[in-house]
């Protein structure tokens, strides 16, 4: 990476000098300034056949997929770094906003569209998606246009011995899940994926690729965890690979939420963060239909970092509730855990994760909390309840473990000690748009309803369940410290002054700001 950082740093003196040429004999026209950069191969316009596919491509939810959406300007698609340089040299000159995508499952849409009426370039990192594993440090470099199934795929290849921290959501963009945390099945092992990353390319403001070195500590802690799309755009991505077993087990155990049900929830409350760090159990309650009658089931999903013998053991001594027998149990390679965890792929071979294929779309609204005290047995009974007549799907996930080790400080993830786990609120549907108000309308009544039995002052929330619900900037580009402080507080806590910080001193024009974004803080000059 050293030769590849002194050959883009070469390049960025050449733009740098060919942009003070071009602003004197240029017209005032973005396209003709990426023009001039022989970009024309990796520029798209509403006049090319190939826009709306390519624009689509990684859109998840179709509720930003509408022609009421605001549409870009034109999609920029690199190869090159080079190609970003320059994409972000001529849209800061002609004032164009930009929009980051990876992966395309931004749940708000900001990684692609605007609320707005403002025009804006789509950078889709799509095709920036190398990964090279060293073995011989126990790291990788991963572009932030690859996947995490891809990252996955590729790791395992090398060794079947080393993984990483990773999401459910294979079809994830490395570039969003590390930016907002990166929570995943070993998290209580290791931490977020955040958490292991040692080094970063980024290009700036002004078009200059920084490695850790030359960004500095304060900005290389800003991108990992505070949120996609604020400080510049992350390249790569430096990883230390951690160690997984050769075998690992899983299952997947179903139950109704009847009385019994609800008890073993209730007892899953208490246990699954004290867990050996081994040992990662969530649970999905859902509506499902029984006899032409919808009833709510919940799923416990596990992975333990070990045998089936040792997992048996430690359930029948810590979760003997659940009723674990040996035929639930199966052991596996980490990279066929991936594909069983994965939220489409269960089932496939593990080439599946490089396949690249489309994933079923919906229309979606999500928002999330965390808990720190037990909901009592009452009280769940009356979520099921809730849940039920919204049609609202929750997916919930354990802390503890290593998550309460790391200072909420050290990375801009603040959510460690003292949170039992996180409920992600998921509203689905398939009728089309005309109906979002109504299913928007049904989620936000559980979630204001849910109030005394989660986190408070603040409310806190994950900011890569991103939810708009908790506050804009209005104006992208327009709204202060003290306005964004609303949402600001529940993604970061005492986080968020610090980031707001690293924005005024990296990015004080606050050129990269979106609906929600970081909004830059001036930095008193003593």
């Amino acid at each position: 990476m050293e030769f590849k950082l002194f050959t883009y740093t070469v390049i960025t003196i050449i733009l740098a000098l060919s942009l003070s040429f071009f602003t004197s004999t240029s017209s005032n026209n973005f396209l003709d300034c990426i023009s001039q950069r022989n970009l024309s191969n990796v520029v798209f316009t509403p006049n090319n056949t190939s826009y709306s596919t390519i624009l689509q491509s990684t859109i998840q939810n179709l509720r930003f997929d509408t022609p009421k959406n605001p549409k870009p300007l034109a999609i920029i698609t690199p190869l090159t770094y080079s190609h970003v340089q320059s994409t972000i040299i001529c849209s800061v000159q002609f004032k164009h906003q930009i929009r980051i995508r990876s992966g395309g499952h931004d749940y708000e849409g900001l990684s692609y569209t605007s609320y707005e009426n403002t025009p804006f370039i789509l950078l889709d990192l799509n095709q920036l998606r190398s990964v090279t594993v060293d073995l011989s440090t126990n790291t990788t470099w991963v572009e932030s246009g690859a996947t995490l199934g891809e990252l996955s795929y590729m790791v395992s290849r090398k060794s079947n011995v080393l993984g990483f921290p990773t999401g459910e959501c294979t079809s994830v963009g490395v570039g969003g899940q590390l930016s907002g945390g990166g929570f995943g099945t070993m998290a209580r092992k290791y931490g977020l994926l955040a958490d292991n990353v040692v080094d970063a390319l980024l290009v700036d403001v002004n078009g200059r690729i920084l490695d850790r070195d030359l960004m500095g500590e304060d900005l290389f802690w800003a991108i990992r965890g505070g949120g996609g799309g604020n400080f510049g755009v992350v390249l790569s991505w430096k990883i230390n690979l951690v160690y997984v077993p050769p075998k690992v087990t899983v299952f997947t155990i179903s139950k109704m939420l009847d009385a019994n049900g609800t008890k073993i929830v209730h007892k899953w409350q208490y246990i699954a963060h004290n867990l050996t760090e081994d040992l990662f159990i969530n649970l999905v309650v859902s509506p499902v239909q029984v006899s032409n009658t919808t009833i709510l089931a919940v799923t416990f999903n596990s992975l333990f970092l070990g045998t089936k013998n040792e997992l048996i053991a430690t359930m029948n001594d810590r979760f003997p509730e659940l009723g674990l027998q040996e035929k639930d149990c199966i052991e596996m390679s980490w990279i066929e855990s991936v594909v069983y965890h994965s939220v489409y792929l269960k089932g496939q071979s593990v080439d599946a994760l490089i396949e690249r294929r489309p994933w079923p779309k919906n229309y979606s609204k999500f928002k999330s909390d965390y808990v720190k005290k037990p909901i009592s047995e009452e009280t769940l009974e009356k979520i099921w309840k809730w849940c039920l007549e919204e049609n609202l799907i929750l997916a919930i996930e354990p802390h503890g473990g290593k998550m309460s080790e790391i200072d909420e400080s050290s990375t801009p993830y603040p959510h460690r000690k003292g949170n039992l786990y996180i409920i992600q609120y998921v509203m689905q549907w398939n009728e089309g748009f005309n109906t979002t108000k109504e299913h928007v309308a049904s989620i936000r009544r559980v979630y204001e309803k849910m109030t005394p039995f989660v986190s408070n002052n603040p409310r806190e929330a994950y900011v890569n369940f991103r939810d708009l619900d908790l506050g804009t900037n209005g104006n992208a580009c327009g709204t202060g410290y003290l306005q964004a402080l609303r949402w600001g507080n529940k993604y970061f806590m005492g986080n968020f002054k610090r980031l707001a910080m690293v924005k005024g001193k990296v990015d004080p024009i606050n050129y990269f700001c979106n609906e929600q974004s970081i909004p830059p803080l001036p930095v008193p000059d003593y």
